[in-house]
Formats: structure tokens, C-alpha cells, sequence
């Protein structure tokens, strides 16, 4: 079993939130992981790209070829564009669909999304209303996670002991926030995947 994820978004979305998640639950399993980060312009704002590999095996690599990656989270629309070159035919897009407009020549949005649901295996959801919805609007990230936690390799609850592990400094009421974020994250990529 190998798995390839790439997080994308912009500084200060918690791509490197999700990053952590994965890599506590996958040492939690006793899988072999490599990680790796970029981040553009190094400021809020800028952009930010996380690879995660996956593995009951040895990984030689932490970075992702083009082609090779079995699932793309991204927490921003354009950002996840950015990275389709990397995903496999079969791969798996999730992303939220609110904007992060720090150009002056952002795209289209109604084009935006238009070529995100070409990809066949798309999730596209509003996941800032979400995090919002459940009082916890900085969860969109969070939101994502449980979007795409059913294509992981981890199982749910440790995913969610890893929510716990990385959160439990902030307090119960974050926790269990980041807990019903990451569940009705889940609960609606089920109904699109069904």
C-alpha cells in the first residue's frame, strides 16, 4: 500500500495542520511516511504546497511525480488547479470552493469551477460555511480532512486521536470543534461519493 497526497492552499489555511493530522495518525499505524513542504513567498498569503507519502513500504522519495498522486486536498479552488498535473487519472480531488483572491487577475470563479469538475473524481464543497455553520470558522481545513478521510489509508479514529494529540493544548471545546468539523466533512463527501 503507497499513498500520495498533495495539500495545497495559501499561508495560513492549515495545509500544514492537515499535514500533521496524516503524519501523527500514519506513525500511529507504524506506516513509513515522508513529508514534505513548500512555501511561497514564506508569508500569509502566499502559496503553500504540502507532499505526504504513505506507505507499508520503504519511500525512497518525499516528493510526488506529475501523474503519481492518489488524492489532491486543497483548500483553496485555484491552488488546487495548480496541482492537477500531479494527480493520477483514477486520483481524487477534494476542495472548498471559496476563493482566497490575493491577485488582481484572479480567475473566474463559474471557470474555476467548471474545470475542477472535469476532473471525474471530485469533491468540491463549501467548507468555510461549514466551519462556519458549526462556530469554528478557522476548521475549513479541518472540514477537508474529513471530506477526503474515507480515500485515506488511516483509519477514522486515528485520524481523530490525531485531531485530539494536536489540539488538546488549545482546549476541550477546540478539540471536540475540530472533531465535529472533521465528521461533517465526512458525513458529506459520503453523500457526493454515493
Amino acid at each position: 500500500m503507497k499513498t500520495n497526497i498533495i495539500l495545497a492552499g495559501v499561508g495560513g489555511q492549515g495545509i500544514l495542520t492537515i499535514a500533521a493530522v496524516l503524519d501523527t495518525a500514519a506513525l500511529a499505524n507504524d506506516l513509513n511516511l515522508k513529508q514534505s513542504e513548500v512555501h511561497g513567498m514564506s508569508q500569509r498569503g502566499g502559496a503553500v504546497q504540502s507532499h505526504v507519502r504513505i506507505s507499508d513500504t520503504e519511500i525512497h522519495s518525499d516528493l510526488i511525480p506529475q501523474g503519481k498522486a492518489d488524492i489532491i486536498i486543497s483548500v483553496e479552488p485555484m491552488e488546487a488547479l495548480r496541482y492537477l498535473p500531479f494527480l493520477k487519472k483514477d486520483g481524487y480531488l477534494v476542495t472548498d470552493s471559496n476563493p482566497f483572491e490575493n491577485i488582481p487577475n484572479y480567475p473566474n470563479m463559474e471557470e474555476l469551477y467548471n474545470e475542477i469538475k472535469l476532473v471525474p473524481n471530485s469533491i468540491l464543497i463549501d467548507a468555510k460555511k461549514i466551519a462556519k455553520d458549526l462556530v469554528n470558522s478557522k476548521a475549513t481545513n479541518i472540514v477537508l480532512l474529513g471530506a477526503a478521510s474515507s480515500l485515506l489509508p488511516l483509519d477514522e479514529e486515528s485520524l481523530i486521536q490525531a485531531i485530539k494529540s494536536l489540539f488538546q493544548r488549545k482546549g476541550d471545546r477546540v478539540v471536540n470543534k475540530n472533531i465535529e468539523a472533521f465528521n461533517k466533512g465526512k458525513e458529506i463527501a459520503t453523500g457526493i461519493l454515493s
